[in-house]
């Protein structure tokens, strides 16, 4: 069975979050596999970011199909030396879902929301509105393809972002 749709989540930002994977038992673990990819050590003047919009929950399956829609654009079209990216936010947010019984007779056997705690079943990362959820290092020759990274790497988040310049406007200018 495929993942819920966000909305189904009630997204808590202003609490504290629930990460004591000490009292739960069966927390998968994070799909992200790399935070950080390309050149690590280079220098680059241009830093493109990628910002949510909206506070959030973005799971760890979409920063994952992300990431990988990012660096395979920039390895493609600049070289593994000619980039960095870096995923600057953590899934560590545990999401639980009350599973219900259905079918015939499932009236007798369900409980309903009484005790309603759920299981774990996936983990995402809580984003606050303007916070950066990818940053993209190039040289001047590399940003429109950063930017193109980024707008495709967008996509495949829950939440609307925008792309913004850190470092280097009068380079690009």
């Amino acid at each position: 069975m495929g993942n819920r749709p966000a909305k189904t989540f009630r997204n808590y930002n202003s609490r504290r979050a629930y990460t004591r994977r000490k009292y739960m038992g069966g927390v998968p673990g994070s799909k992200v596999v790399h935070y950080d990819m390309g050149n690590v050590k280079g220098d680059f003047p241009i830093k493109v970011s990628l910002v949510a919009k909206e506070a959030c929950k973005i799971r760890d399956s979409a920063l994952e199909a992300g990431r990988i829609t990012a660096n395979r654009l920039l390895v493609k079209n600049l070289g593994t030396q000619n980039f960095h990216v870096k995923l600057r936010v953590h899934p560590y947010q545990v999401i639980r879902e009350n599973k219900q019984a259905t079918g015939a007779g499932a009236d007798r056997v369900s409980q309903g929301m009484r005790q309603a705690f759920g299981k774990a079943t996936g983990i995402a990362a809580r984003v606050r509105a303007g916070q950066k959820v990818f940053t993209i290092s190039v040289d001047k020759e590399g940003f429109p393809i950063a930017k193109d990274a980024l707008r495709r790497c967008g996509h495949k988040l829950s939440t609307p972002v925008s792309i913004v310049v850190d470092e280097g406007q009068k380079l690009i200018n």
